[in-house]
């Protein structure tokens, strides 16, 4: 079978970036899209050489269509319940149904199988389809890339450039952190849909840091260390994320609310990969924690 990859979520930041990353290999691509999908960003595809493939999610003939002689399909989706488990599944039944042995879903994040339910709503959703996408008969590979790397320039908790300083939680200041680019990212799951024996799980980190190794690369970068904050105790804050989430309930329909964004700083400390498959494939140059910050 050629190395036709069909890409959804081709106008969102990493799937198109993903999309360039395939094309650099020479592989033929395609990407579907929703017909209000950003006209410019579908064109800018179409220019680069990517087959547009426009495609009502709920006309599973539509979606048949484009997954029709496709060798993998990479779903970059980003969203709530309807996205992630709704039209993602919707995807992956119509790649079952005209065919595609393989399908990488939009797992990039920290690996959740280590975390249990209701530690991260939007890990959640994705455990859902995981559950899902396993009873289908089709070849998964999900991609675990920890957290992307740019949100260390959003002055998280982690590392705060507004007050100078670095969140850590007890027992966990040399707590080793996963970050990978978004054009890392791109390129390993460009090289894993092309590896038709990728396997089912493969967990990198551009780089690892923790907040004892933000320290000396705050004093590097910013010219000035930054201190260290004890947050306190890691279960305390996870209870604290809860009681927040109960009294904001409009919250569930945002994608980032506030009490999310905590529990993606939970995630952060409360799981990351005990080996890294960057080795996998060989040619790609990680971004470092120091680039990431500069």
């Amino acid at each position: 079978m050629e190395n036709i990859i069909l890409v959804a979520g081709a106008t969102g930041n990493l799937g198109e970036k993903i999309c360039r990353a395939l094309l650099a290999k020479g592989a033929q691509v395609r990407a579907v899209v929703r017909p209000e999908s950003n006209p410019e960003k579908t064109e800018a595809l179409r220019e680069a050489g990517v087959l547009i493939f426009t495609a009502d999610f709920n006309d599973p003939s539509q979606l048949q269509a484009a997954c029709s002689g496709v060798s993998c399909v990479v779903s970059a989706l980003a969203g709530l319940h309807e996205v992630i488990v709704e039209a993602q599944s919707q995807l992956l039944d119509a790649a079952v149904d005209a065919g595609v042995p393989r399908f990488i879903p939009s797992d990039f994040c920290t690996d959740y199988t280590q975390l249990a339910e209701g530690c991260n709503r939007n890990f959640d959703l994705r455990k859902t389809f995981s559950r899902i996408a396993e009873s289908r008969p089709i070849r998964l590979t999900s991609v675990f890339n920890g957290a992307f790397s740019y949100v260390l320039r959003f002055g998280i908790p982690l590392l705060d450039q507004k007050n100078k300083s670095i969140a850590y939680y007890k027992g966990k200041s040399d707590w080793k952190i996963d970050f990978t680019s978004l054009e890392d990212t791109a390129a390993f799951t460009a090289a894993a849909a092309l590896d038709n024996a990728a396997p089912r799980f493969l967990r990198i980190a551009g780089f690892r840091v923790s907040p004892e190794d933000l320290v000396p690369l705050s004093a590097k970068v910013f010219g000035t260390p930054f201190r260290m904050e004890n947050q306190g105790i890691l279960d305390q804050f996870k209870e604290t994320i809860e009681k927040v989430r109960k009294v904001h309930p409009e919250g569930e329909h945002e994608l980032y609310p506030a009490w999310q964004q905590m529990q993606y700083l939970y995630s952060m400390f409360a799981a990351h990969h005990d080996e890294l498959d960057n080795a996998c494939y060989p040619d790609i140059s990680w971004q470092t924690a120091e680039e990431a910050l500069q």
